[in-house]
């Protein structure tokens, strides 16, 4: 990723996850975008992430049908490392978008009034 290059991850068939791409291109905004069902996020990143977000809950999408498909006790992660194995074994249940932008700021989710804000864009 260069200096000026956001990373965007997602998963490639994921309708908000275009929608975002398309915007994106539409703004003439460089972007690299992951499919990180394809290439799985390193574990370092997933709790840098957490972290800058507020934690597991935020960076989870436990509203999501993977997430509710889940069996009881997968759905009461105990630590960090029950949180990394659960997203390694369901990618899906990160929330996606997930924005990177070069200054190591991230944020999840598609909105494109807070992303034309978050980006200087007018």
């Amino acid at each position: 990723m260069s200096s000026t290059t956001l990373q965007l991850y997602g998963l490639k068939r994921c309708d908000t996850c275009v929608k975002a791409q398309r915007w994106l291109a539409a703004q003439d905004v460089d972007f690299a975008f992951t499919d990180y069902r394809e290439h799985p996020i390193a574990p370092e990143r997933l709790r840098e992430w957490a972290g800058q977000l507020g934690g597991w809950e935020k960076l989870v999408n436990r509203a999501s049908t993977t997430w509710r498909n889940l069996p009881e006790a997968a759905r009461e992660p105990a630590n960090d490392d029950a949180w990394l194995a659960l997203i390694a074994e369901h990618p899906a249940l990160v929330r996606r978008p997930v924005l990177l932008t070069p200054d190591g700021t991230v944020s999840v989710g598609f909105k494109e009034a807070v992303w034309r804000e978050r980006l200087s864009l007018a």
